[in-house]
């Protein structure tokens, strides 16, 4: 049974229609292409063409280039000669919006064009306004009058087209009917898409972009669904979270929603928006990709049961219902389980530091950080200290069964399944009952499962050894479902990569997909015993626990910190993006759940800072524009005194609190 991808229980490409950029194919089983934007002022043709020769150096496939305007759009021609006289021929992509003029110059002088459906025609007054059938009609006529000289012109010269909807730019009229959701993102594509099709026109990439991991993922499965129902077939994809920002936050929010799709095996090309130089994208998009490329690690490929009925919706978020056993499950945010068990260090109060717990000596007290871990596991219970009491300790269940009473009551233990169902000594608390779903080296009867359902103590830790952990732990959070169990389930998932970044992708990518399906209550982070060991020197149970809170904070399923919707920097960009970011950010981070936009143009700005608390836009060159929500403040203030200014626009409507 197909649902809105090829597979749900393995890893197998979404089948696409071939596409031709400039001779690079795209789709139809091509390798994941990689690609990403120039930041430097397009009429700047020299700086253009070193910094797009140092991203193929990188590994871009494609690179694209902002196109504001007539006088830009020409200069593409100046760029790619320069290109091409330095030996390379890496395509093209010329990024539009709100100017069809400039589209069509492009489009005769290198290899493809994107347009977004949501201001190439339309313009964006954030009105609402009510059409009869008939006046909607009339809409789709006037943009197809826009559209179809631009599919005349790229037909002539064989130049591609990307579609590429953003959530936060859709048009005043999809947002009128559809208002501000996926089916809308859905609905402004397909009719460009509509259009095209009439004019027998198929050299398209279409794109469904948001800074919402979650809107991101269920418009492109909603997408594909809707091209394969209305159509019969899908064009390729490229796939893109906007606005993701730096740093460690940028990569995981990336993988979340990108990793998401992949793992369906939806996405033709990705791009990682970062708010740092163009090259350094690149190696992010070869971590997310190179893993469906091969499988290293001679992982289990046992069989998997095939879904007949999901048991849930994949266009939407639901958490999957679950009973609370203490403080896991129920309508609580998902818990943190810190992994100790290879941890070697001395064994004092310091050694806590790392997930959240700062203890004072003179003081003798414990400060706890909002991404504090809520559980530490364990080899051996014996501390040799106390620990905070907001903190719980998780071992293995025969060291705890060896433990005086006394201990046992704060400490829990964690069974095989078929250990726990035979064990006689268990907590009257919380139990966690390991499962390694689907792989042969540790096969189980998913039937006695059912024996615990009665059982208001046990929360179920879902592994896996299988080549496709994801779907395997999946397809077990359905057969949950499907057997009516009700337990919290803890997301237990291990790296076997050995870089920082790789590991970052890694959980981001598994965990972040099984979350944003509604499946999990809490995450506990490992990496294998040689990835442990290769990154020695680095203080890998801080890592773990960061990765841990910002894959809960990217899929908006537990709030730890600040969070800044901040778009990589581009040719429109009309202030120093990354210094003014970093100074917010020094500013601003301890300011809990808020979220901040911070926009180099109008382009990206309302509309692309859509739930954005706060936004800081640039609106002329050194000039800022201060948001609350999509509502203007201030308007062209210097950029020297912006920042102090959005301060106090965040104290002024009362969302600023003093740091500790």
């Amino acid at each position: 049974m197909q649902f809105y991808s090829s597979s749900l229980i393995s890893y197998k490409r979404l089948p696409t229609v071939e596409v031709n950029v400039g001779g690079l194919r795209i789709g139809n089983g091509h390798p994941i292409r990689l690609q990403t934007m120039t930041t430097k002022d397009t009429m700047d043709t020299e700086g253009s063409v070193a910094e797009t020769i140092s991203c193929i150096k990188a590994g871009a496939e494609l690179v694209r280039i902002t196109a504001p305007s007539k006088k830009e759009a020409e200069n593409l021609a100046n760029i790619r000669a320069g290109i091409e006289a330095a030996g390379y021929q890496v395509p093209l992509v010329a990024d539009i919006h709100y100017t069809p003029n400039a589209a069509e110059i492009a489009a005769r002088l290198i290899q493809k064009v994107r347009v977004n459906p949501g201001n190439y025609v339309d313009k964006k007054k954030f009105e609402s306004i009510t059409y009869t059938d008939e006046e909607y009609q009339e809409e789709l006529d006037r943009i197809a009058k826009k559209f179809i000289p631009l599919l005349d012109i790229c037909k002539q010269y064989g130049t591609a087209i990307r579609i590429g909807t953003n959530h936060g730019s859709l048009s005043d009229r999809i947002m009128s009917r559809y208002g501000d959701t996926h089916t809308g993102m859905v609905e402004s594509a397909m009719e460009f898409l509509r259009i095209a099709r009439a004019q027998d026109f198929h050299n398209l990439v279409i794109s469904m972009k948001s800074s919402n991991p979650q809107v991101m993922v269920h418009a492109y499965r909603l997408l594909v669904k809707t091209m394969n129902e209305e159509f019969g077939m899908c064009y390729p994809l490229h796939l893109g979270v906007t606005e993701a920002g730096d740093g460690e936050d940028g990569r995981i929010k990336s993988a979340v929603g990108i990793g998401t799709l992949l793992e369906d095996g939806i996405g033709d090309t990705v791009r990682v928006s970062l708010t740092e130089d163009p090259e350094f994208e690149i190696p992010v998009c070869r971590d997310l990709v190179k893993r469906y490329e091969t499988n290293p690690y001679n992982l289990s490929e046992a069989h998997i049961p095939a879904i007949q009925k999901l048991t849930y919706n994949p266009f939407e978020y639901k958490r999957r219902p679950t009973f609370a056993v203490e403080n896991i499950g129920g309508q609580q945010v998902p818990v943190v389980i810190a992994d100790y068990s290879k941890y070697k260090g001395e064994k004092s109060p310091y050694a806590l530091s790392a997930i959240g717990y700062n203890y004072s000596e003179a003081l003798d007290k414990w400060q706890i950080a909002d991404a504090a871990a809520d559980y530490i596991f364990v080899n051996d219970p014996g501390l040799g200290f106390a620990i905070p009491g907001t903190l719980k300790v998780i071992t293995w269940s025969e060291a705890w069964q060896k433990q005086a009473a006394a201990q046992k009551k704060d400490n829990f233990p964690i069974f095989l399944l078929e250990d726990y169902l035979q064990a006689t000594d268990k907590s009257s608390r919380i139990n966690f009952v390991m499962i390694d779903c689907y792989s042969s080296e540790f096969p189980f009867n998913t039937e006695d499962l059912k024996l615990l359902k009665g059982d208001k103590t046990v929360v179920f830790c879902l592994s896996s050894e299988h080549k496709n952990a994801m779907q395997a732990i999946r397809r077990m959070g359905i057969a949950l479902m499907e057997m009516g169990l009700e337990h919290p389930v803890i997301l237990m998932n291990d790296s076997y990569w050995q870089t920082a970044d790789e590991h970052l992708i890694h959980f981001a990518t598994e965990c972040g997909a099984l979350l944003i399906d509604g499946f999990g209550d809490g995450l506990s982070l490992g990496v294998k015993q040689q990835a442990y060991d290769a990154l020695a020197g680095e203080n890998i149970e801080k890592l773990l626990n960061d990765a841990a809170f910002g894959i809960l904070q990217a899929t908006r399923t537990r709030i730890s910190k600040t969070e800044y919707i901040s778009c990589p920097s581009c040719g429109r960009t009309l202030f120093e993006l990354q210094e003014t970011t970093a100074k917010i950010r020094a500013a601003t981070y301890h300011l809990k759940g808020l979220k901040i936009g911070i926009m180099g143009c109008i382009v990206n700005g309302p509309g692309e800072m859509a739930d954005a608390d706060f936004g800081y836009v640039g609106s002329g060159v050194g000039k800022i524009t201060l948001y609350k929500g999509q509502e203007v403040v201030k308007r062209n203030v210097d950029s020297e005194v912006a920042v102090e200014e959005l301060i106090q626009l965040i104290k002024d409507n009362g969302a600023w609190v003093e740091r500790e």
